[in-house]
């Protein structure tokens, strides 16, 4: 059976924590290649090839860009796992002590505690900024209850944009709570597959630019495949784990269809699940100094999450207006900084 420890899940938090911390700066710089996060654009694919033919030393931060979003389905896979092992491993009456409501509130609380230090604290950096935001009333209530993921326009209702997917998390522990959890559709795999199906496929009937779409990656549907897929590795593997030569045939493997697939519409929507494969094939084969470094970033994960926007929103002028390169390092050095001591903050808020 292949197993993620501890480690190799910290290690992969890392990694994804790290290219979402890197995509949401470079994406921000104008003259960047843009992502195919919640739509799917042709002409995003076309200036890649150009920069891809025509390659500088800023090709780094234009992939960056591309790319660096995919952090987000690792995370929803990992998350997925998390919950399987934690919940399911379980005695059945042990299991049965905690009911819905409590498990939501629980894990709703947590959310909105990492979320509330990191908002009020952008909120006011904003505003001691140039160009600050223009709150409104309502989008400022659908952020504070993480529920504006279900706005008409969430790409413009919520800010800073990545906080999403705090809307996002609360709506798959809803899911798993009421429908995956292990007394209800343990046993259903029929079912399970249908879900995953349907909400994969789904995506294909919307038009690839249309607001349809991005409404529907924004919530939960959009991610609901990433998240079985992550149920039932958890739940079904039986794979002998493999060699390192295969791992690495599995990295170079699921890099070369990351690409390919980026490239059309009908198979964008496999990429995620490439993107986690890969990073469990990268993790397997990392050296143990390097495990070490990525499995302590991926333990401050969550406050680098809760602080980059507003690293960024400080920094960026650098790299907008002088160096690409300096800004970016300046940038993930305070952003790793500021999330040491926001996760103390959040240890004391607790």
């Amino acid at each position: 059976m292949i197993k993620l420890s501890k480690s190799e899940s910290q290690a992969m938090r890392g990694i994804a924590i790290l290219a979402i911390v890197l995509h949401n700066y470079c994406h921000w710089l104008g003259k960047m290649v843009q992502e195919n996060e919640y739509q799917f654009s042709e002409r995003n694919v076309r200036r890649l090839m150009v920069e891809l033919a025509h390659p500088s030393w800023e090709l780094i931060a234009h992939l960056l860009s591309f790319f660096g979003h995919y952090g987000v389905p690792v995370f929803v896979f990992l998350s997925a796992y998390g919950l399987v092992m934690k919940y399911e491993r379980l005695p059945l009456a042990e299991d049965n002590q905690e009911s819905a409501l409590s498990f939501i509130w629980k894990h709703y609380k947590k959310l909105f505690l990492m979320m509330i230090v990191g908002y009020s604290a952008y909120v006011m950096v904003d505003y001691m900024t140039p160009g600050p935001r223009r709150y409104e009333f309502w989008n400022v209530v659908g952020q504070l209850g993480m529920f504006s993921n279900l706005y008409k326009d969430p790409d413009h209702d919520i800010w800073p944009g990545p906080y999403w997917y705090f809307g996002l998390m609360v709506q798959i522990y809803f899911v798993y709570r009421l429908i995956f959890y292990p007394q209800k559709l343990q046993s259903n795999k029929w079912l399970i597959g249908g879900l995953f199906i349907v909400t994969l496929f789904a995506q294909l009937f919307f038009l690839p630019e249309g607001l349809a779409l991005q409404w529907y990656r924004y919530n939960v549907m959009g991610s609901l495949p990433v998240f079985i897929a992550g149920v039932l590795f958890a739940r079904y593997n039986r794979f002998n784990e493999p060699t390192r030569t295969t791992y690495a045939f599995l990295a170079i493997a699921s890099t070369a269809l990351i690409f390919l697939f980026s490239m059309w519409f009908t198979t964008w929507i496999i990429v995620p699940f490439l993107i986690c494969i890969g990073t469990v094939a990268i993790v397997k084969l990392l050296p143990q100094s390097l495990m070490n470094i990525l499995s302590w970033v991926g333990g401050i994960s969550a406050a680098m999450f809760v602080c980059h926007p507003i690293t960024r929103k400080v920094i960026i002028p650098i790299s907008r207006h002088g160096d690409l390169f300096a800004g970016l390092l300046l940038y993930i050095v305070a952003t790793i900084v500021l999330a040491i001591i926001f996760k103390k903050v959040m240890a004391l808020i607790k």
